[in-house]
């Protein structure tokens, strides 16, 4: 199969040095982190960009990330991939936990398991993910996340666990 110029579409995105936020680890704690970066003090991470997530809104143990589906979203079916769904899942489940996180401690995912009820397109409309805590200990942390379409429809459902650490 060949394509023409036609059929050929481009993206470009910009991003900014993601190591501006890793440097604020250990002056801000998590919340007040994602918060500066949800008014755009600090700039988002560069998956963000790469995504093209729309709004971030973060309290204390709650996250929301939107996402617009597009076509550069799409696998060979003709629906956004898990992968960017999973993607999705994990940033709004990580952010939960980081912004119940002091100065100096981090997060990394330990693991992520996903459910996908249904095929979101750019027909669902804006997909909005919530990501809460549910249980955080001295060393991991446990988290869920639900994506849900323009009318509400569950599209998925991940939890997760994420191991905490000192930064530095």
């Amino acid at each position: 199969m060949t394509q023409t110029e036609a059929d050929l579409r481009s993206r470009t995105f910009t991003w900014s040095d993601p190591m501006l936020n890793a440097a604020e680890i250990g002056r801000r704690g998590g919340l007040e982190l994602l918060q500066a970066m949800s008014r755009g003090e600090l700039p988002a991470p560069p998956i963000m960009h790469l995504l093209g997530t729309g709004r971030l809104e973060a309290e204390e143990g709650r996250v929301v990330v939107t996402l617009e589906p597009q076509e550069y979203h799409y696998n060979p079916l003709g629906s956004v991939h898990g992968g960017v769904l999973s993607t999705l899942l994990d940033t709004a489940t990580g952010c939960a936990v980081h912004s119940t996180l002091p100065a100096g401690v981090g997060y990394t995912t330990l693991d992520l398991t996903s459910k996908f009820l249904r095929p979101a397109s750019i027909a669902s409309g804006m997909l909005t993910c919530v990501g809460t805590i549910i249980s955080k200990g001295r060393r991991t942390a446990l988290a869920q996340a639900q994506i849900t379409d323009a009318r509400g429809g569950l599209v998925a459902h991940a939890t997760s666990t994420c191991m905490l650490f000192e930064m530095g």
